[in-house]
């Protein structure tokens, strides 16, 4: 059973902007998005709970915005400015529990993933 969609992902070039969407049954109070990279571990991207508190990873505050819509059950990422370094899969995951935290291994569903690749 599918919980979780990601779609958005695409080819673009530096410096273009990208928005990931993530529909689905499976949505919590605390929601992420994370990325891999090739040969890489998977990372947190940025996070946000049911009062809409969120947390970004270092290396994309300022170009990434996550957001959330409740009664749409939907996810969202906007990514600006994009870099090579940002070049991934990105995946939607939800956390069951009180503490919201950017750890992957604390998250619970998962969905398949939607590859983002920017080149130069």
């Amino acid at each position: 059973q599918v919980q979780l969609v990601e779609s958005g992902g695409a080819s673009v070039q530096v410096g273009g902007s990208l928005r990931l969407s993530c529909v689905g049954e499976g949505f919590t109070n605390c929601m992420g998005w994370f990325r891999q990279a090739p040969g890489k571990e998977r990372e947190g991207v940025a996070n946000i709970d049911y009062y809409h508190t969120t947390h970004y990873a270092d290396s994309v505050k300022g170009r990434f915005t996550i957001s959330r819509d409740f009664a749409k059950k939907s996810l969202y990422l906007q990514m600006n400015n994009l870099q090579p370094e940002d070049t991934a899969m990105y995946y939607c995951a939800a956390k069951i529990g009180v503490y919201c935290g950017l750890e992957s291994q604390d998250y619970d569903i998962w969905g398949q993933g939607t590859e983002v690749t920017v080149s130069s």
